[in-house]
């Protein structure tokens, strides 16, 4: 608590010189949340630089795979995927880990709770890297509990998120889900730690059968998980567009591009063949660059507001977040491994298969 002096001025006073008296004894209420969101941020960075010790100290050394037994295509394809998998994890993890620090900051992390999905993106960074750079074909312990982890507190989180949204005046009402916590950004640290998980079984499977994920095929699997990725992350960006008035013709790329490279990737599942694939394959591609080209838009939002890239401490609060677009990028990356375990069966099949014309 502070005392505050009061000037009273001569105006006030029908003629009296000004003079200072004691005011009301206020309170900072701001202290208490900067210093907050200065823990929040020392524990986040904190939870950064642990994970990436961890993930230096557990790095693989080089592999001897060729050196004991000859690989065959299948498993260099299965092994592909499965890195290409934690890349995709990685990169939906970073935009977790950087949109979240910026929206809690915000929030001044007024609740400790907001530090956990720091952590967990900021682990899941670290072990998906270890796992993008690991050539052994089998599943790491470590980051199977560190995805298994993110994928609870993106649960958890969509829970935290959607009692804010319900518990405002008004309930679930577009208001509120327009300025309430976005229901679908604790998802996505879930959805990440589902990609590596699947990243894991993929790279686990055994050389001589088709690879799968829980009992089902994998390319099946990898193939809706990343559909539904795209499609979840389109209702978002559709819902936060629709905000800002599609004031711009191209806030309605991101709603139409991803949906339609989304059913192309679905229509591999029961139109098989090299034509379906060699589609699907550049409207991932497609996906991935607009993801990129996303997030220049967004800057030049920020650079839009009053002060511009000058007043970037507050601009990058207000403006439009910088790193939402990329995570079209992962999941652009999770359907490209998806679609390298479908050539694989192919050519395991024989490369005949429903639907290829041959």
């Amino acid at each position: 608590m502070t005392m505050t002096l009061r000037t009273v001025s001569a105006d006030a006073t029908a003629g009296l010189p000004a003079v200072a008296v004691p005011g009301a004894v206020v309170r900072d209420p701001l202290g208490a949340g900067r210093r907050r969101a200065r823990n929040g941020l020392l524990a986040g960075l904190g939870g950064v630089a642990a994970a990436a010790a961890l993930a230096w100290v557990l790095r693989p050394g080089p592999s001897r795979r060729g050196a004991t037994a000859k690989g065959t295509a299948a498993e260099d394809a299965t092994l592909q995927a499965g890195r290409r998998l934690n890349r995709a994890a990685a990169l939906l993890g970073a935009s977790v880990l950087a949109d979240s620090a910026v929206e809690h900051y915000r929030g001044s992390f007024h609740n400790p709770a907001m530090i956990t999905p720091l952590l967990a993106s900021a682990a899941t960074i670290a072990v998906s890297l270890h796992g993008s750079l690991d050539g052994r074909p089998r599943a790491h312990r470590l980051r199977d509990a560190t995805y298994a982890a993110a994928a609870l507190t993106g649960l958890v989180g969509t829970a935290f998120h959607l009692f804010n949204v319900t518990r405002r005046p008004g309930g679930l009402s577009w208001l509120n889900l327009f300025y309430g916590a976005p229901i679908g950004a604790p998802a996505a640290i879930a959805l990440a730690g589902i990609l590596g998980f699947a990243a894991e079984r993929v790279r686990h499977n055994a050389p001589d059968g088709p690879p799968s994920v829980a009992g089902l095929p994998a390319p099946e699997v990898l193939t809706v998980l990343a559909a539904a990725g795209i499609l979840g992350t389109v209702a978002e960006t559709a819902l936060l567009h629709f905000r800002g008035a599609y004031h711009n013709p191209a806030m309605y790329l991101p709603v139409t591009v991803p949906p339609a490279a989304a059913a192309i990737l679905l229509r591999t599942l029961w139109r098989g063949g090299q034509g379906p694939r060699t589609a699907a394959r550049w409207a991932m591609r497609a996906t991935a660059g607009l993801g990129l080209l996303g997030t220049g838009f967004h800057a030049f939002g920020v650079h839009r507001n009053m002060g511009g890239w000058g007043n970037w401490r507050q601009n990058i609060l207000n403006g439009p977040p910088l790193p939402a677009p990329p995570s079209y990028t992962a999941l652009a990356f999770a359907g490209l491994a998806a679609l390298t375990l479908q050539e694989e069966v192919a050519v395991g099949g024989g490369g005949r298969e429903e639907g290829d014309g041959r």
